[in-house]
């Protein structure tokens, strides 16, 4: 997104358009890198320190540095190494401007990013952070007690809203079957599974482990999450497990094996389509349902890009695609599309549970939540009165 602080230069906009490399690691020492070893070896080093921060950090600092570089050619500063006092005017100029509507261009806290890539671009390139200094803090802190509104929440989606999303997924025939198939799975795990939309992208079908729940003798999928927000190395091997449901068309185990069963079609997808006409969903299909041979592929995505004829992709959806699916569900089902996001399936699993009675641990523990107070502001959504004194005033 260009910035609505400043105009700035073509050359600018359009390295915004196309993107740049990572901002986040320091290209002169990587010739001296490249000066003492093998171009392979130059190469291994810059992949793994480009690893060493997420795509979306990486892309939201990309953004915010260009605009900061072009700011400073348009006004004849410096950006590297940044005036102190120069950021706290860009700062204070983004903050004050605004959107065609009249509404903030920028956020408090999309400030506080920008000054971050600022800093972290400093910190990649040895150079002291002008963040630190007080002109920059004082006029963060000026802005967040002048701009004091609530962050802006997202809807979740409830299970009555889950109902009206699958309700609009596309009919049981060709060439909609396999989007069909594999967003009706993408809602389900993203809803029972409380996941983030990164995480729900990241999946591979090798990470679904079928087991057998030995309460009720029925398939249970246990899904393992190689990487989440606040474990980006997966040295925590978070894991979470969804059950059977109770109605065949919210079954992420039904979901999960009608969506393998396609997968598992080598070639001719459409007369195997025609040959294995879609089952009464009234039913479930998962009953003896084992698993799939197709987790012997480690790589392979569980949620791939689907094209317009049905033609399945070997590249998995991005986080984003997630987020646009959610909303093109919303939107079909007749609901604002702006009010949603690919958040909306994780709050609204927190939201949903505890309407159900769910205590703030056992939400906490499906969600992979550390903080209490976040699941707090969840239970407090659904029902403001829970454990609320004001009931026992006797009014």
């Amino acid at each position: 997104m260009v910035e609505a602080a400043v105009v700035l230069p073509e050359q600018v906009r359009t390295a915004l358009r196309q993107g740049v490399r990572s901002v986040l690691v320091d290209t002169a020492a990587l010739r001296l890198v490249r000066e003492r070893f093998d171009d392979n070896q130059a190469g291994a080093l810059r992949r793994y320190l480009e690893a060493s921060q997420s795509a979306n950090t990486l892309r939201a600092y990309r953004t915010d540095w260009v605009a900061w570089a072009g700011w400073c050619a348009v006004e004849q500063r410096q950006a590297l190494p940044a005036d102190p006092l120069d950021l706290a005017v860009y700062l204070a100029a983004c903050a004050d401007a605004r959107r065609e509507d009249g509404s903030w261009a920028f956020s408090p806290a999309t400030l506080d990013r920008k000054s971050a890539a600022v800093a972290a671009v400093h910190a990649a390139n040895g150079l002291p952070s002008p963040t630190r200094s007080d002109v920059v803090r004082l006029t963060l802190r000026g802005i967040r007690r002048t701009r004091r509104t609530p962050p802006t929440r997202k809807r979740p989606v409830l299970l009555h809203t889950l109902d009206q999303l699958l309700a609009e997924l596309p009919a049981p025939a060709w060439p909609t079957e396999p989007a069909r198939r594999r967003d009706a799975l993408a809602l389900l795990v993203g809803f029972a599974g409380a996941l983030r939309r990164s995480e729900l992208a990241g999946l591979r079908i090798s990470d679904v482990h079928v087991r057998t729940d030995h309460t009720t003798g029925e398939p249970l999928l246990v899904v393992h999450l190689p990487t989440t927000k606040t474990d980006p190395t997966g040295i925590a091997e978070q894991r979470i497990a969804l059950p059977r449901g109770k109605h065949p068309r919210t079954c992420p185990i039904c979901a999960f094996a009608d969506w393998v069963r396609l997968l598992e079609v080598d070639g001719g997808l459409r007369a195997w389509l025609a040959d294995n006409p879609v089952t009464d969903p009234t039913i479930h299909r998962c009953h003896g349902f084992t698993g799939t041979a197709l987790a012997a592929d480690e790589n392979r995505p569980l949620f791939p890009t689907i094209n317009r004829h049905g033609t399945i992709g070997t590249a998995a959806l991005s986080g984003r695609a997630v987020a646009e699916l959610v909303k093109r569900y919303a939107a079909r089902a007749g609901l604002d599309p702006d009010l949603f996001s690919g958040h909306s399936l994780r709050a609204g699993f927190a939201t949903q549970a505890a309407l159900g009675g769910a205590s703030d641990r056992e939400i906490m523990r499906q969600g992979r939540w550390s903080n209490p107070r976040t699941v707090h502001g969840y239970i407090r959504t659904a029902n403001p009165l829970e454990d609320n004194a004001v009931t026992k005033l006797g009014l």
